[in-house]
C-alpha cells in the first residue's frame, strides 16, 4: 500500500503501475480540483446538504474504443436500462474521435483502451458539485496538492 495524491495516482495509472475503474478515475479528476485536504473538507462541508443524485453510466460503444455517457450527455438515453432487463446495447460504426468532433453537450468518460481514458465534462454540476478536471491518461495538466 503507498499514500498517493490524486495527481500522482493518475500519473501511476498513465505509467501503468495500477489500474482504476473508470468511475474511480473521474473521481481523482473531480479531487485533482482542491489543492489541500483543507480545501476539500471546506468544500465538503459547505455543500453537505445541497443533495446528491445517483447516476448509471451508460456505454456506447464505437468501432475504436467506448464512451461512458452520463447524465446531462446529449447522447445519454432519456429512459436508461438501470437493471439490465431491457437489453438495450448502445452502438455505432463511427469512431470516438468523431463523435467527439459532432457533440457539443459532453459527461462523458473515453475510453480507447483499459489504460487510456479521458474525462470531458462541459455541463453544470448539480447541486453546487464540483465538475471533474478534464484529464487525459495520456497527458496531464492539474495542480491538486492532496
Amino acid at each position: 500500500l503507498q499514500w498517493s495524491s490524486p495527481p500522482e495516482a493518475i500519473e501511476r495509472f498513465k505509467s501503468q503501475e495500477i489500474w482504476f475503474a473508470p468511475p474511480q478515475f473521474y473521481e481523482l479528476c473531480r479531487l485533482c480540483n482542491f489543492s489541500s485536504l483543507r480545501e476539500l473538507h471546506r468544500f465538503s462541508s459547505d455543500r453537505a446538504l445541497e443533495g446528491c443524485e445517483r447516476w448509471m453510466p451508460v456505454t456506447l460503444t464505437a468501432s475504436d474504443g467506448y464512451i461512458q455517457l452520463l447524465p446531462g450527455d446529449e447522447l445519454y438515453p432519456e429512459d436508461p436500462d438501470y437493471t439490465g432487463e431491457k437489453k438495450i446495447i448502445m452502438s455505432t460504426d463511427k469512431k470516438v474521435e468523431d463523435l467527439m468532433k459532432e457533440g457539443s453537450t459532453f459527461h462523458r468518460i473515453v475510453i480507447k483502451n483499459i489504460s487510456n481514458l479521458a474525462v470531458y465534462v462541459n455541463i453544470q454540476a448539480k447541486y453546487k458539485h464540483m465538475n471533474p478536471l478534464m484529464i487525459n491518461s495520456d497527458c496531464s495538466d492539474y495542480n491538486s496538492r492532496l
